[in-house]
């Protein structure tokens, strides 16, 4: 084999494999989601971590980094990212909710709210349109099972069917397709 063929197929080769696993959450704040949802009306998908949470770093660095969760987040959802403990003041529909020092620390009255006063990290909020909330769920979620919930949500399937019916009748192939990069 020539150097010209073999740096010919290893660059093909290299551009398939970076095309693998493009797909990154793209994480918005609050105001951002607030403006996004202005021109275009979406769920909105919460994080609430904070920055001492092991299981929150895990989170992020398996369930969040999988290629086909990142993918349909961002296509089905506005990601927010929101730290449970930041100090700086949110307007949320119309109210302001800011940092509640308690103890060395303390918490975010947004996260408070959201999470209906039990603060947990990590734990994932689906909000509707108009960011009323649908579910708070506690807790790191395996691949498998964050593909389940985001479904369910996005779908709308939790206005009709039963979480248990849904887990039991869920067919990851009619979400996903990983192998095509795409649904």
């Amino acid at each position: 084999m020539t150097i010209k063929a073999f740096l010919t197929l290893f660059l093909i080769g290299s551009t398939t494999i970076v095309g693998i696993g493009q797909n990154k959450i793209k994480w918005l704040t609050w105001a951002q989601a607030l403006e996004k949802s202005k021109v275009e009306k979406r769920k909105i998908f919460v994080d609430i971590y904070t920055d001492w949470c092991g299981w929150c770093k895990k989170l992020d660095a398996t369930t969040f980094s999988e290629d086909q969760i990142a993918k349909y987040l961002n296509e089905n959802y506005y990601p927010v990212k929101f730290n449970a403990e930041m100090q700086e003041p949110i307007t949320l529909r119309g109210r302001e909710y800011v940092f509640v020092k308690s103890g060395r620390s303390g918490y975010h009255e947004l996260a408070a709210q959201l999470l209906q006063g039990k603060l947990s990290y990590p734990s994932m909020v689906f909000l509707d349109e108009n960011f009323g909330l649908i579910q708070s769920i506690p807790g790191y979620q395996d691949v498998n099972t964050f593909e389940m919930i985001i479904t369910y949500f996005g779908s709308n399937s939790h206005k009709s069917v039963a979480w248990q019916k849904y887990m039991m009748d869920f067919n990851r192939n009619n979400y996903f397709n990983i192998y095509a990069g795409k649904k």
